[in-house]
């Protein structure tokens, strides 16, 4: 029986995509306020299940249920090329949900739950019928909840072993709300693809400008938010720290809101920076009250 390479296996699993939920696993580690000088093992084991177990699952199911998608578009990926032979891209993807799960089970009832969640959501995103890949407002949300909110969730829960503070859940949720307009940037990739495959992004059913203004908002409106709720919990520095990376946000918004398919991948790797960064603030600041 012909066997993949490990190669093939890593390139299955696309590791550039791990480093969203390690950070957002990250900022809940740092909401928790919680020393991690004897949570070390347990932390380093939150990580690999929110990198190279939960995301690199969700990646080796997508590629299995787009294999014919991609024998057209992407004939070099490691299933259509043959370098993933037979029915291994499936057994990758149930191998890494069993692991995941078990993992997860040993770090607690909630980050088993967590987990339980955010797999679901990979194989409702790419398997039939559902498929929620295929609606620009299912599947961003989909994966905007497992790539920023559910690790942001386990993150805390690893720290305290218990339920997280309302407060980090909330930060949670905002920011898993404005990474819906992050995943929107992302599909102007792909547009033409996408209305000749009939999948419903944000761009092919809205047009390209109005996808553009409209991510725009999703990707601020929280922000606002954080930084009023900062302030409201009396932390005035770190509610000024993420007003300034807003507002360098809005300056490269700009350029964005003129030329959407053009400047996506640009503002993808500078405005999303700085709205990470004021993830990691508004986390310090949460753990600096001993959230």
């Amino acid at each position: 029986m012909q066997r993949p390479t490990p190669a093939a296996v890593l390139e299955l699993l696309k590791p550039i995509t791990w480093f969203a939920p390690m950070w957002a696993f990250a900022c809940g580690v740092v909401s928790s306020g919680l020393p991690a000088s004897e949570r070390w093992p347990v932390i380093l084991a939150g990580i690999v299940l929110a990198g190279p177990l939960v995301c690199a699952t969700s990646q080796a199911i997508n590629d299995w249920f787009d294999r014919h998608v991609d024998a057209i578009n992407e004939p070099n990926r490691p299933i259509p090329s043959g370098r993933i032979p037979g029915r291994w891209g499936l057994y990758i993807a149930m191998t890494g949900t069993a692991l995941s799960l078990a993992v997860a089970a040993m770090l607690g009832p909630w980050v088993l739950g967590a987990a339980v969640v955010g797999l679901a959501l990979a194989w409702l995103y790419s398997a039939p019928p559902v498929r929620l890949k295929q609606n620009g407002w299912l599947g961003n949300s989909a994966v905007a909840l497992s790539y920023e909110g559910l690790p942001w969730f386990t993150g805390a829960a690893v720290m305290a072993a218990v339920m997280p503070d309302w407060r980090i859940i909330l930060l949670a949720f905002l920011y898993s709300f404005g990474a819906h307009g992050i995943m929107t940037t992302n599909d102007f990739k792909a547009v033409e693809g996408d209305r000749k495959l009939g999948v419903r992004s944000l761009p092919v059913m809205l047009g390209e400008d109005t996808a553009a203004r409209l991510a725009c908002v999703v990707m601020a409106l929280p922000q606002v938010v954080v930084i009023g709720l900062l302030a409201y919990w009396d932390r005035p520095v770190h509610a000024v720290i993420v007003a300034v990376l807003l507002a360098a946000q809005f300056v490269l918004m700009v350029p964005l809101l003129k030329d959407p398919k053009g400047k996506a991948a640009w503002y993808n790797a500078t405005g999303t920076t700085l709205y990470v960064l004021g993830m990691l603030t508004a986390a310090f600041a949460l753990g600096s009250g001993g959230a």
